[in-house]
């Protein structure tokens, strides 16, 4: 499987040209499970409708890639993802050539005895049908689209550097078919866990928000919305829990993602509240690192379930 890109399935919210105020852009973003605040939304409106780029910065499972999920869904785009990950390149976000079937077809030519017109032959070989479109280029060619540019913190500066070309302008070229450039600018998405500083050159380029755990009658809607199957009172306390743990300098503090998969956890085994043994033994699924495991494990009950 391709670790550089996905594509999503087009949602069936049909209200695009109804997204024509903040507001609606938060009502569509609710009704596929999404529940932003109103600056969120605000800052969602502003890109679509501005095309400019929205870097969204926060801690690990806050919701910035289910952002850009979302509004694939109420916009009716495809959603194309690259993967950020240190000692990315160019051609692995753009496209590459398919050297597999550039070999068939030369093959095919020398057995056709069709390899007279060398000139030819070779422009054939970079024919349109032998590129492998990778994210960047799917996004402009697949126009309009959601263009996804996850934890961009993680790739090198040079690739930050490349990717601010990019954005700049919608424009990629090949030099041997020309250049590709988007009929409408993709509406895209830069998320970053801050594990480093991205240069301010690419910020301006975007309009910027910060994502921060939300508040607790916003979590328990969360849960509640993603996770009917789960009673209000379990998902109450877990809620109330969690941002418990992420007061406790934990290597990895639980985000929305993991109080969900906590919610779900103890609802598969048949709890309607955060029994105290049942959370112990289900800490694997709201903590991911050892240290923490064994911190939180050391507590007196009272300390993580308090009132």
């Amino acid at each position: 499987m391709d670790r550089t890109h996905d594509v999503a399935m087009q949602g069936s919210y049909d209200g695009t040209d109804a997204l024509a105020a903040p507001e609606s852009m938060a009502a569509a973003l609710e009704s596929t499970g999404y529940l932003p605040d109103e600056g969120l939304a605000t800052a969602a409106y502003l890109a679509l409708v501005m095309h400019r780029p929205l870097f969204l910065e926060g801690e690990a499972g806050v919701g910035k890639t289910a952002l850009a999920h979302a509004l694939a869904q109420v916009t009716g785009r495809p959603l194309y993802r690259l993967q950020c990950y240190e000692g990315l390149e160019a051609s692995q976000a753009l496209y590459d050539w398919d050297f597999g079937r550039q070999l068939l077809h030369l093959r095919a030519a020398e057995a056709a005895h069709a390899t007279e017109d060398t000139e030819s032959l070779e422009a054939s070989l970079y024919d349109r049908r032998f590129l492998l479109a990778r994210p960047l280029l799917q996004a402009l060619e697949d126009s309009p689209s959601v263009l996804l540019v996850d934890e961009v913190d993680r790739a090198d500066d040079e690739f930050e550097a490349f990717l601010l070309e990019v954005l700049s302008d919608f424009t990629i070229s090949i030099p041997e078919l020309g250049t590709v450039r988007a009929t409408t600018p993709p509406l895209v998405v830069l998320t970053s866990n801050r594990t480093r500083e991205v240069h301010d050159a690419l910020k301006r380029r975007c309009l910027y928000h910060w994502l921060q755990h939300p508040e607790f009658d916003r979590e328990v809607a969360i849960l509640r919305r993603r996770l009917p199957q789960v009673t209000e009172q379990l998902a109450r306390e877990v809620a109330r829990t969690t941002a418990r743990l992420r007061t406790f300098d934990l290597l990895k503090p639980p985000g929305i993602a993991e109080s969900m998969d906590w919610a779900t956890a103890l609802h598969t085994l048949g709890a309607r509240d955060l029994d105290p043994d049942l959370a112990a033994r289900t800490l694997g699924a709201v903590l991911k690192y050892r240290e923490d495991t064994e911190r939180v494990q050391a507590m007196a009950p009272g300390a993580l379930f308090g009132g």
